[in-house]
């Protein structure tokens, strides 16, 4: 079986050295390259072509996500952002998502021998799943570029019979952004799992917001899901839906992890399924791993509408294909097409 063939690109040699001695360790990983800022980089990737690039922030000549834009427009590769700047939920953590990068590692700022070392298992994964990204989709996605203009939102006040819920990880950062772009301002009550660590959701849910002209927030325990409100289930919450009475309410929990993920799709769609049934509509997007597949089997065997995106537009197709395998999918269609599909059901079921 080939190696995965890692370009290094980080100013400092300490950490190139270090980086080189993890991956050494591991008998299906090659570094190919080094390289200390980003004009060595660009050389390196034309000659080279590595499958996945790791790379810093801080570099002289050229930042790291000035370099990632120009590279996913010219060269796309799979990219790792190593670096202090990236804390989670930083607007550097967001740049680095909207330029491209699949994941996001913060260094370690004490002691950073010992810490990588610690965290050497962790980054070794993390290039094995890179590795495997569709990295055509990762340079198509095209999330909307500007705010959209608000509008009153009297529809919060209403009862909502109809519901989303949508599953995505690994590219779903942006995919989601494709997604709700095509949503409208009373788009129908949805609940969103989007594996992510804690100290992210808040974050990406208000960047979020700043976009649409509908509400976007981190789901908290007991919020309503309404017409023109997205909730995203907060990192390292399961979350959960309710019904009372013609409402339907958020529940937040710590239960074990499912599929090593916490929060899981699968909680979520699988309470969709009990409590809203054929009143509701499953999304399950790009990711890794088989998670949401068969929370959207019992939702589809409730009575409600179900759509996988394709493997072309997936920036990995694991997600989705697992749910396809189950048989959980009515539909696979490609992600620019998933909003639009949706509202013809919803218009279809309201005309009936």
């Amino acid at each position: 079986m080939a190696k995965i063939r890692v370009l290094i690109v980080d100013d400092s040699a300490v950490i190139r050295k270090l980086l080189e001695k993890i991956f050494s360790s591991s008998p299906d990983i090659e570094v190919v390259g080094t390289a200390s800022d980003p004009y060595i980089a660009r050389d390196k990737l034309v000659q080279l072509k590595p499958d996945v690039m790791t790379l810093d922030v801080e570099m002289p000549r050229m930042d790291g996500i000035s370099f990632l834009e120009k590279v996913m427009q010219h060269f796309p590769t799979r990219t790792i952002i190593f670096s202090s700047l990236a804390k989670t939920g930083s607007e550097t953590y967001f740049r680095a998502l909207e330029a491209g990068a699949i994941e996001i590692m913060e260094k370690p700022s004490i002691d950073v021998s010992q810490s990588l070392e610690t965290l050497s298992k962790d980054i070794i994964e993390k290039v094995r799943v890179v590795a495997k990204a569709r990295v055509n989709a990762i340079a198509k996605v095209a999330a909307p570029s500007g705010p959209v203009a608000k509008v009153a939102r009297t529809s919060l006040a209403r009862t909502t019979h109809q519901m989303i819920a949508v599953a995505s990880s690994t590219g779903g950062t942006e995919a989601l952004k494709v997604f709700l772009s095509g949503m409208p301002a009373d788009i129908p009550g949805t609940v969103v799992v989007q594996h992510m660590p804690p100290g992210f959701t808040k974050s990406f849910a208000d960047n979020l917001n700043k976009m649409f002209p509908f509400e976007v927030k981190e789901a908290e325990e007991g919020d309503q899901v309404v017409p023109g409100r997205v909730l995203i289930a907060p990192g390292n919450y399961h979350m959960e839906i309710t019904r009372s009475g013609a409402y339907y309410y958020v529940k937040l929990h710590q239960g074990p992890a499912l599929h090593s993920v916490r929060p899981a799709a699968d909680y979520l769609m699988k309470s969709v399924a009990k409590f809203a049934g054929k009143n509701a509509l499953g999304v399950v997007l790009t990711g890794m791993g088989k998670d949401g597949a068969e929370g959207l089997l019992e939702m589809k065997n409730a009575g409600a509408y179900t759509v996988a995106q394709n493997e072309e537009t997936c920036v990995v197709y694991g997600m989705p294909a697992a749910a396809v395998a189950l048989g959980a999918a009515d539909k696979v269609l490609a992600l620019d097409k998933i909003a639009g599909d949706l509202l013809k059901q919803l218009s279809a079921r309201n005309a009936a």
